[in-house]
């Protein structure tokens, strides 16, 4: 008779740095999100696409018609053009903050989810990766949706406007990983006021509507530490095919900003809910 056990599966777990914390299983809880947002979430989904667009009609073209011409990076580009990256990165942002934040908030504290997911073979990283893929897969919507926009009405100056969606994947990752380690901390509904708090002056600051010389030194100084910042740049850089060595800045700090948050989200969730 033959007996079938579950024994070699548990042999397949990673060991080392990462045994206890990580079940090689991230995709369950990427299937799980993606049922849910199917079935229940698409409509926020969606509606949250248009904000950055109704920026980019409004400022774009109404205030662009009186502003005409800006200069980047010594190349004069209309206004819609200049703000057209900036807004692609600030909805990759929104997507995966709202996603990080607000979402998994009430799976940690009202759904009780994360208790029952870890209470199975899933690690902490297994429930961290899934989660943030997540927030990251809708900055990733949002980022195509922008780019199809911005492409019918001709604001892509350059081939190397195609590298901008996976410029807004990694500032999703970046933001979704550090979103989702702030959240753990979080014990009310009130405490997210602080996250939007902070976004809406960065959002606001970072080099979005306007040029960053347009601030004092000391300003511009405190601009360019914001991740939101690097995102933006980063995306003008590509959009309008003005690129240089600063890109690669942008790149390594969200990408140790990702990293850093996905290290953060584990430590994080093992000390909740693996005591």
């Amino acid at each position: 008779m033959t007996v079938h056990t579950s024994e070699p599966l548990l042999t397949q777990r990673p060991r080392g740095p990462l045994s206890g914390i990580y079940a090689g299983n991230a995709r369950a809880v990427i299937g799980r999100g993606m049922h849910v947002m199917r079935r229940n979430n698409l409509t926020v989904v969606v509606s949250g696409f248009f904000e950055p667009i109704f920026y980019l009609l409004s400022m774009g073209i109404g205030l662009g018609t009186l502003i005409g011409v800006l200069e980047y990076r010594g190349v004069e580009v209309p206004y819609a053009a200049y703000i057209a990256p900036a807004l692609m990165a600030v909805s990759a942002m929104n997507g995966a903050v709202f996603d990080s934040t607000m979402n998994v908030f009430f799976k940690m504290h009202y759904g009780k989810l994360y208790d029952g997911m870890l209470s199975t073979s899933l690690g902490p990283l297994d429930v961290a990766l899934g989660e943030i893929f997540m927030a990251l897969f809708r900055g990733f919507l949002y980022a195509c949706g922008f780019m199809a926009v911005t492409t019918i009405m001709g604001l892509n100056l350059s081939p190397t406007a195609l590298l901008a969606i996976p410029a807004a994947v990694l500032i999703a990752f970046a933001f979704a990983s550090l979103g989702m380690a702030i959240t753990s901390y979080m014990k009310t509904f009130q405490h997210l006021d602080y996250v939007y708090f902070v976004m809406m002056p960065m959002f606001l600051l970072s080099a979005t509507f306007f040029p960053i010389e347009v601030y004092p030194p000391t300003i511009q100084w405190i601009i360019m530490a914001m991740p939101l910042w690097h995102g933006v740049d980063m995306m003008r850089q590509l959009t309008l095919g003005v690129v240089d060595w600063s890109l690669a800045i942008h790149v390594g700090y969200l990408a140790v900003m990702s990293v850093l948050g996905i290290v953060f989200t584990t430590s994080r969730l093992k000390a909740l809910f693996l005591r």
